[in-house]
């Protein structure tokens, strides 16, 4: 049985490490990608999570697969292609920490994730699923992740969804809400970002696209607003809550770091108990998540960066609120 099962995308992220002496940027390899990211901010609060997604056939592959061992992440879900390479991704820092990207996927491994690849029994045997949009880019991955959400629907698992919109690995941003639109059909629980609830809704106000996708059934939502910390809403319910004042490093990750520890607190509920959270309960859970998140910006990268349940403790104890 596992807590959390994720699908997607599990890729290189080249990170800026400084200068050489030539005055050139040094990047330094680490393993990325929303879905196993979230994952790792699991398993580092002890939760038991698996991954579905696909690798190359070479050394990038290799090293993925086995930070995902040591780090405790179930593989049976992780297959290798001996056709197409893995993914890489360059991580681009401006001077407050904020990050951009360029991507080498034309194609890459984790596009090719197959109908034929999905383990629904370790589906079944979870929990929570979580996905993102970037399986939704292309074939195979995108009836891939169709039918690994339709078997989490069949077993009534709790299903999140992270659309992390990247407009270069869609052929248009036509094509981008069409397959992130395919992703609402199916969540319970929803991590956007203010860009990306305006992108889908149309609707620069929270709290008017909160409730476009509140009535398309999505019933928890979470904003994340930078350092502007987090809005949500639950059914008719809203709110915000400041996040923690720190120093940041490199927000790669943060997102789902905080997603990390929204489903931690999720992780013993049941489906149907959604609808029964109270607001305080929230509240809790989302202040939980913004130090998590918060915690993962004072370093580079994203899955070495995350914090654990101490850390995050201390934090919200001793580390006060960013207020803007």
């Amino acid at each position: 049985m596992f807590d959390v099962t994720a699908l997607g995308e599990l890729l290189i992220d080249f990170t800026p490490l400084g200068l050489s002496e030539n005055g050139n940027t040094i990047y330094e390899r680490n393993p990325g990608g929303a879905p196993a990211n979230v994952l790792a901010a699991l398993t580092r609060l002890g939760a038991r999570t698996s991954f579905i997604g696909k690798v190359g056939y070479d050394q990038f592959g290799s090293f993925l697969r086995e930070y995902l061992v040591e780090n405790h992440i179930d593989v049976t879900g992780l297959k290798t292609c001996d056709t197409v390479n893995t993914t890489l991704a360059f991580v681009h820092l401006n001077r407050s920490g904020d990050r951009s990207f360029s991507f080498y996927r034309n194609p890459g491994a984790d596009m090719m994730l197959d109908k034929n690849d999905i383990p629904a029994s370790v589906i079944a045997g979870s929990k929570i699923f979580h996905f993102g949009s970037i399986s939704l880019t292309d074939e195979p991955s995108r009836g891939a992740t169709i039918k690994a959400l339709n078997i989490a629907r069949d077993h009534d698992l709790i299903i999140s969804y992270d659309p992390n919109l990247r407009p270069p690995l869609w052929r248009s941003l036509a094509d981008a809400e069409r397959g992130i639109r395919i992703g609402l059909e199916y969540a319970d629980v929803l991590k956007i970002s203010e860009e990306e609830l305006e992108f889908i809704t149309k609707e620069s106000s929270l709290e008017k696209g909160t409730k476009i996708l509140d009535n398309m059934g999505i019933g928890l939502i979470f904003v994340t607003l930078g350092p502007k910390g987090t809005f949500y809403r639950h059914h008719g319910d809203t709110g915000k809550l400041n996040t923690y004042a720190v120093d940041v490093v490199d927000t790669t990750g943060a997102g789902d770091a905080f997603l990390g520890g929204i489903l931690y607190k999720l992780k013993d509920r049941s489906r149907k108990d959604l609808q029964s959270l109270k607001k305080d309960e929230i509240e809790n859970m989302v202040d939980f998540a913004n130090a998590m998140g918060a915690l993962t910006t004072l370093k580079k990268g994203a899955i070495p960066a995350i914090p654990d349940m101490q850390d995050i403790i201390n934090c919200m104890k001793n580390t006060p609120k960013l207020i803007l």
